[in-house]
């Protein structure tokens, strides 16, 4: 079972979204086993991975809230379904802000309870949306699937979720 919807082909279309070139340097925030960041060296970039619970050697343990790299050392950052479990999807934004130099791109899919809130989120974090797609039809035949099919499912807590994908970038 896929860990994120859409798998391998959902994470290079957000990379491909990007618009970056090789051989920009990116972070996956919230990295798990690593597949995005491997893609990411498969096209050329380089590319590091972070996780609270790192599934494969690729990906560093840490806490990408606050994480162990300098201010604006990366052009691109790559999360799928990792902000929200974070607990504190404002924190992720500034973090995520903070690591990215000036113009960089922050692609990430993920679930929320309301839109326009984390569309106002990634603004006061200093991103400006440059797209934005809803997703959630897929993301609810997902979740479908890995209720009866995972054992580790996050369950999200609320009533009403959409699935969406962002791109913005660091003003």
């Amino acid at each position: 079972m896929l860990r994120h919807p859409g798998g391998e082909q959902h994470s290079r279309y957000l990379i491909e979204l990007s618009f970056l070139e090789t051989p920009a340097k990116w972070l996956d925030m919230g990295a798990g086993d690593g597949s995005a960041v491997a893609i990411l060296r498969s096209l050329g970039f380089e590319a590091r991975g972070i996780d609270l619970a790192p599934r494969s050697e690729i990906v560093e343990q840490g806490d990408y809230l606050h994480g162990p790299y300098e201010d604006g050392s990366f052009d691109g950052i790559l999360s799928e379904c990792s902000f929200y479990v974070s607990g504190d999807v404002p924190g992720a934004l500034r973090e995520a802000a903070r690591l990215l130099r000036r113009g960089g791109k922050l692609v990430f899919s993920d679930v929320t309870e309301n839109v326009v809130q984390l569309l106002n989120q990634c603004r006061q974090a200093g991103f400006a949306v440059r797209h934005l797609e809803d997703l959630t039809e897929k993301w609810r035949e997902y979740y479908l699937e890995a209720l009866w099919t995972q054992e580790d499912v996050c369950i999200p807590r609320g009533k009403k979720f959409s699935y969406v994908l962002f791109i913005c970038e660091r003003m």
